[in-house]
């Protein structure tokens, strides 16, 4: 047995997380050693109780090894450990650092260089707006997007950092057979393909409760800082914020609506000492002793429109406008209007809402 490959055994351990691992290897040195280590040694260890002790001891009747080794070869995933020069270098650095990394795609030195972008499955048109416009300045200027591949928030910044041809990384809360949310499953294959999808848990873990809050520390271990775009009183994100800040990492936060429940969260943080955020060039300020060069502040590229259709685009505005304040701010006959928007809307730039209200798509 390679010492990768009794990485791999450990993490699948039952009853054994990635601070109790760190201990045994400490204590007894390499994950081979620790796999053949007797219960009254495992027990001696401190943090290292009976039942987990006996699950060590136990571990081929607990673990198929073999069938995750051949899991990983098929996917074409990689595995990193704490022993590999490859392992991210801040994530190694928290206390609880994963035991090993399953990687779709590759991680690169540049990596370093990231910001975790976190916030609501279910944003306003507001907060996806922000997301797209900040996690693509973020990428054109070279720093990684890191989010979770979760709905809302995270799938935007994973998208407008492939816009923007930059570099993002996917942090599952499932194992790599097992991904979530499943219609994602198209948008992993690509952030693979520049980027890197990761996870630590072993090939068919399911997401769960228990999974997405150590899914969240990743992301925030292997990152500069996290950025919140909008999360609610009781918002997950608010978790991965808290986690960040015992990490030492720095936190960000987009203001959001006073009167919107679902931005009191980030609106919260900001009150609790979280940089206030309305350019990507806030957070690359603070990031600029990282760089060799300042990177230069990238703006994501607007439709091409002319005519009518240019002027009741830019009518509408950045938040949503009735279809009287479209009219009356861009002077066009109100037939003329409807038609136009309608041609809009099948060019997916404009979106109707209920009560004749339109936004933009960004």
């Amino acid at each position: 047995m390679t010492d990768a490959e009794a990485y791999i055994a450990l993490n699948m351990v039952p009853r054994i997380g990635p601070v109790s691992v760190r201990r045994l290897l400490d204590a007894i040195g390499s994950p081979v050693e620790v796999l053949r280590a007797s219960v009254s040694k495992l027990e001696s260890i401190k943090g290292i109780g009976p039942e987990a002790a006996k699950s060590v001891r136990e571990w081929e009747s607990r673990v198929d090894l073999a069938g995750e080794m051949s899991l990983v070869r098929e996917s074409g995933a990689t595995v990193l450990t704490l022993a590999d020069a490859g392992y991210p270098v801040l994530l190694r650095e928290i206390h609880d650092p994963p035991t090993v990394l399953y990687v779709l795609g590759d991680l690169l030195d540049r990596d370093r260089y990231a910001i975790g972008v976190i916030g609501t499955r279910k944003p306003s048109h507001y907060a996806a707006d922000c997301t797209k416009k900040l996690s693509y300045q973020l990428a054109h200027s070279g720093v990684t997007v890191v989010s979770g591949l979760a709905r809302g928030v995270d799938t935007a910044a994973h998208q407008a950092a492939l816009a923007a041809k930059g570099r993002t990384i996917a942090v599952l809360g499932s194992g790599l057979m097992e991904l979530y949310p499943p219609e994602n499953k198209a948008l992993a294959e690509k952030i693979s393909t520049s980027g890197a999808v990761v996870t630590e848990f072993s090939m068919r873990i399911k997401a769960d409760r228990q999974t997405f809050p150590m899914r969240n520390r990743i992301i925030s271990g292997c990152s500069f800082g996290v950025l919140v775009v909008e999360a609610g009183a009781r918002s997950g994100a608010l978790i991965s914020a808290n986690q960040a800040g015992e990490q030492g990492r720095s936190i960000y936060a987009v203001p959001g609506r006073i009167d919107n429940p679902g931005a009191i969260g980030s609106n919260r943080l900001i009150q609790q000492g979280a940089k206030l955020v309305t350019s990507a060039a806030d957070i690359l300020d603070d990031m600029g002793l990282l760089f060799a060069e300042k990177p230069e502040l990238a703006v994501a590229p607007g439709p091409e429109l002319a005519g009518n259709e240019k002027a009741v685009h830019s009518a509408i505005g950045d938040d949503e406008a009735h279809i009287d304040a479209i009219i009356e701010r861009c002077g066009l006959p109100s037939h003329t209007v409807s038609s136009t928007l309608l041609a809009l809307e099948m060019k997916k730039l404009v979106r109707q809402l209920p009560g004749s209200r339109f936004v933009r798509i960004s």
